[in-house]
């Protein structure tokens, strides 16, 4: 499923696109930040919070949205409530992001169109090559 990506420097080919990180903790947002800084193809939104990040995803229709599934009063299975219409025609992959172990919010999350759940801290191995799988779908699109 998360197929490594080689890292020799630089980006494999392929990895572009955008990506909002919906995440209310800064030390996560700013290690989501560094892992994708000096990606010139490779653009970062982040959302503070559940409405934020719904309102930006709705508006910005980003290509991979990472998800934390804590975000204070709100979950990740709120915004993937809330996002179902863009999840389920495909506008955009949603990647859920959580310290804890598998829940039943997740598989909840997951059984309304989140495509992937990854225990942070996020790898830029696996962040990468859910780029490229995005920028493919993406570019499959009629």
């Amino acid at each position: 499923m998360n197929e490594p990506v080689p890292l020799d420097g630089d980006a494999p080919e392929g990895v572009r696109g955008t990506v909002l990180a919906i995440e209310d903790d800064p030390i996560s947002q700013a290690l989501l930040a560094g892992l994708l800084e000096g990606l010139p193809g490779v653009r970062l939104l982040q959302a503070g919070g559940a409405d934020e990040g719904i309102r930006m995803a709705r508006e910005q229709s980003p290509d991979l949205v990472l998800l934390d599934m804590k975000l204070g009063p709100a979950s990740g299975l709120d915004v993937v409530r809330a996002l179902s219409e863009p999840i389920a025609s495909g506008r955009f992959d949603v990647v859920l992001l959580t310290g804890d172990t598998l829940s039943m919010e997740v598989l909840k999350a997951m059984s309304l169109g989140a495509r992937e759940y990854w225990p942070k801290p996020v790898r830029l191995p696996r962040l990468l090559a859910a780029l490229v799988r995005a920028a493919a779908r993406r570019d499959a699109r009629p």
